[in-house]
């Protein structure tokens, strides 16, 4: 048993043996290794300030994402390479070509958030050697600025695009055969590592059987893969976790596939991973992950994550239920499938037991002959939480009636909730605005939500009765049902 983690942080071989579980990146790198260029703007993962990018071995070999360092915990970081802006520029002190492109096209004004988009531009220009608006806007998307309006910014990374100099500039691309090595030697190490400090224990397994043995040991450990969200109760709620358990290293929990049954999800897929094989298998799931935080939160958020917390705003669970997703527990002594509705008993418990973690998800593929789709409201489009998020998946017989019909939603009830007053007055309905119209106060009988300050309860009513009407409006097809309803509502 190892008492130490190993990593690369830009060029410099890592062994750090004392830090806490509640220890993060941004704190590592500002007060022990003065690396300033990472700044502190929300320390809650939405700015984009603190961008770093972390390098990882994947089944494609070497890749690097970007993250938000102020809520990544240093736990989590054995077997990465760690870099940061001051890694850009040469010896010489020339500036990489992304960085000259924000001098040249003038993205910079307070400087504040600067490194940050440095980083996330840098992270584009890695993986993309022909970005679109759209990807680079979607590369800004956790990345937020005061002073620019933005447009320089994505000026900035146009012409870094179309103007790319040769690879051994670049010191990620010159040395991408050394670190590979290192990270191979690194990750093919086959001790589970504990640390301890100050009567506090990190715990990074070995191996998922490894992890279902210490989780059996210390069945209250907080489990940390993302931390997107057990971050915020570190930065934001002071919280003191031991021990904890990071499992972002462990591959066996990372694999997404696709067969007869449906696609198959570890718990330790992340959103990006996830995002381009379900947006090819079930686009309406693709589109929603488009709006699950920046591309940093989605960098380091899991599916299984997102699920195993149990938040009633979590945005994968309503569509996975309505899908009539399938969930696997594991623990040291077995495995356990449940359907994911089950899954959610009340605020904040779940039907999860002692030593056991979630696993995988199985989710069923949306009918051929079927209709399926997701809505999220939010105050922003990009980047927040939603006020609600509503899944609709229905198939229709040969005569236009409501054969079967699943919706849940999330942010309507202590728990991610199907509406099923709502499906019975449907099933065995033909699919019309009379349908509809009568259907639509059953979701009272389903919600009674609460008032926050994302929404009334009023306003959530009458939105989630408003996206029945909304997937009537864009399923039915026939545009006399269209020209009747907007008759009717005038």
């Amino acid at each position: 048993m190892s008492s130490a983690i190993r990593f690369i942080l830009n060029g410099e071989d890592v062994t750090l043996g004392d830090f806490a579980p509640t220890d993060t990146l941004l704190d590592y790198l500002r007060l022990r290794r003065r690396l300033t260029g990472t700044k502190e703007g929300c320390a809650e993962g939405d700015c984009g300030a603190c961008t770093v990018l972390v390098g990882r071995l994947t089944d494609h070999g070497l890749a690097y994402e970007g993250v938000n360092a102020c809520i990544r915990l240093m736990g989590s970081m054995h077997g990465t390479h760690v870099v940061t802006v001051e890694h850009l520029a040469a010896k010489d002190g020339a500036l990489h070509p992304v960085q000259q492109a924000i001098v040249d096209c003038h993205g910079s004004q307070c400087g504040f958030c600067t490194p940050g988009f440095v980083m996330s531009l840098y992270g584009l220009w890695l993986s993309n050697d022909a970005p679109s608006r759209a990807d680079i806007e979607s590369a800004l998307q956790g990345n937020l600025c005061r002073c620019t309006g933005y447009e320089p910014i994505v000026r900035a990374a146009e012409q870094v695009a179309a103007n790319r100099p040769s690879a051994l500039f670049d010191p990620l691309e010159r040395d991408r055969a050394e670190i590979m090595a290192k990270l191979w030697s690194l990750q093919s190490a086959t001790d589970t590592i504990t640390v301890e400090k100050d009567g506090s224990r990190s715990v990074i397994p070995a191996s998922l059987e490894a992890f279902a043995e210490a989780l059996s040991q210390e069945p209250d450990a907080t489990v940390v893969a993302g931390a997107t969200d057990v971050g915020l109760w570190v930065t934001k709620q002071m919280r003191l976790l031991s021990p904890v358990i990071f499992i972002n290293h462990l591959s066996e929990l990372q694999s997404i596939a696709a067969d007869g049954e449906g696609i198959t999800i570890g718990a330790g897929v992340s959103y990006t991973e996830a995002h381009g094989f379900l947006e090819a298998l079930i686009p309406a799931i693709g589109r929603l992950i488009d709006r699950i935080g920046g591309a940093q939160v989605r960098n380091m958020g899991t599916i299984g994550g997102n699920i195993a917390n149990g938040s009633p705003i979590g945005d994968t669970p309503p569509p996975l239920i309505a899908l009539g997703a399938q969930l696997t527990l594991r623990s040291h002594s077995g495995r356990r499938t449940m359907p994911l509705e089950d899954y959610f008993l009340a605020y904040g418990k779940q039907d999860r037991l002692p030593g056991e973690f979630v696993e995988k998800v199985l989710v069923p593929r949306p009918a051929e002959n079927g209709h399926f789709a997701v809505y999220k409201i939010s105050k922003r489009r990009d980047e927040d939480i939603s006020a609600l998020c509503g899944a609709f998946n229905m198939t229709l017989d040969a005569n236009g009636r409501i054969e079967a019909i699943r919706i849940a939603f999330g942010g309507m009830a202590a728990t991610p909730k199907r509406a099923k007053h709502v499906e019975a007055a449907l099933i065995g309905q033909i699919w019309n605005w009379a349908t509809i119209s009568a259907a639509r106060d059953a979701f009272d009988e389903d919600y009674q939500p609460l008032t926050d300050w994302r929404a009334t309860a009023d306003y959530r009513s009458l939105t989630a009765k408003n996206l029945l009407t909304r997937f009537f409006l864009e399923t039915a097809g026939a545009p006399t049902e269209l020209r009747r309803f907007e008759m009717e509502d005038a």
